[in-house]
């Protein structure tokens, strides 16, 4: 999960999941995304988010072609969700709270 999680600290990696995430794209069209910074840096953040299970690279003759792995996500997804789920439980266990409040003073 640590890989995963500094991967995506950069935010032209997160845009590069973005790209790649409905369909292959290749590095070319990547690096077409990204004017300011040179193609030699988006082949290091393909690197980056390949060799923390982000990416799925393909080869197609000489072009590289980049799709999202979404399993790549699941440990650090599992990780966050047990926060989410926490809040959510609390939320309900309140909403259900006041709505018991409610049904009381309407019953007075």
């Amino acid at each position: 999960m640590q890989a995963v999680l500094e991967a995506v600290v950069e935010p032209r990696r997160r845009e590069i999941l973005r790209l790649v995430r409905v369909g292959e794209a290749s590095a070319g069209s990547i690096a077409a995304h990204f004017p300011d910074v040179s193609r030699p840096t988006v082949s290091q953040h393909l690197r980056v988010l390949r060799d923390a299970g982000l990416l799925h690279e393909r080869r197609d003759g000489t072009r590289r072609l980049y799709r999202t792995r979404f399993e790549g996500f699941t440990e650090a997804r599992a990780f966050f969700e047990e926060f989410w789920d926490d809040r959510l439980a609390v939320l309900k266990v309140a909403a259900e709270a006041e709505q018991r409040r409610k049904d009381a003073d309407r019953d007075r």
